[in-house]
């Protein structure tokens, strides 16, 4: 594990599990500019690990991210918020090459649920609570949650959250398609590790592609996310662990992939 001292702790499951957790719980996790390039410096060691599988993006009990650091915000002008270039940061996480998980206990607010939506899973306890109140001190989303927001929920809804500030329940979250997954607050960690050990047994040049297509399709037009998805596919042809995983299934046996 880091030093306590760092706002940013990464914690190793395996080799192909790591946990990236946020530590500033006396803020109730906010983010900071410290903590956002504490962040980008470890997803991007991380995005160079060969046995890496998948990350699990968490805060503490009572706080994923209760969003963005109002006091450090409140003290800067326009032109230095520019050459911070923070979207360099936070594309370290939504450029991650491997499956992350965010899970998500208490607050994800503002830029906490944009970081949220920068993974690719969301685990929500009951008790969370998600919403986009930028407007509420002046501002307005600024790392995405606009542009992720409607496309996971539609305009009218990112409408509501963003133009009024309020915040919704996990159960809410879950329901319009915000959440992944919705579990009691005592279970989001235990769920998160037993999902990314599921996905560490699977094949990563095929979770990759996933990825990467669902990701890149998404703005494209249909015909041009097909032709993506089927060029992935006859990709995939060429690996051995395609080999492996059809042999397994045949001989009614666990496969071992290797990742190549």
């Amino acid at each position: 594990m880091s030093e306590s001292s760092n706002q940013v702790l990464l914690e190793r499951v395996s080799p192909a599990i790591a946990i990236v957790r946020l530590n500033r719980p006396e803020v109730r996790n906010a983010l900071n500019l410290t903590v956002r390039q504490q962040m980008a410096e470890i997803f991007n060691q991380l995005g160079d690990e060969a046995e890496l599988r998948c990350v699990i993006l968490t805060g503490n009990e009572q706080s994923f991210a209760a969003g963005a650091d109002i006091k450090d915000m409140s003290q800067i002008s326009a032109v230095e918020m520019y050459h911070r270039h923070t979207e360099r940061l936070w594309s370290a996480v939504g450029d991650c090459p491997v499956p992350v998980i965010a899970a998500v206990n208490g607050f994800a607010l503002g830029g906490g649920m944009e970081l949220a939506m920068h993974a690719d899973i969301i685990i929500a306890g009951r008790g969370a609570r998600f919403g986009q109140p930028e407007a509420k001190v002046g501002i307005m989303p600024g790392a995405g949650g606009t542009q992720r927001l409607v496309r996971a929920v539609g305009k009218f809804r990112a409408m509501y959250m963003c133009l009024t500030g309020e915040t919704i329940l996990a159960e809410e979250a879950y329901q319009v398609g915000l959440v992944s997954k919705l579990v009691e607050d005592n279970e989001v960690m235990n769920e998160a590790r037993a999902m990314a050990e599921q996905i560490a047994e699977l094949p990563p040049i095929a979770l990759a592609q996933i990825k990467e297509v669902i990701l890149h399709g998404a703005d494209a037009p249909l015909g041009a996310a097909l032709a993506l998805e089927r060029k992935a596919v006859q990709l995939l042809f060429a690996t051995q662990d395609k080999q492996e995983g059809m042999a397994a299934f045949m001989e009614k046996r666990k496969p071992r992939y290797t990742g190549l």
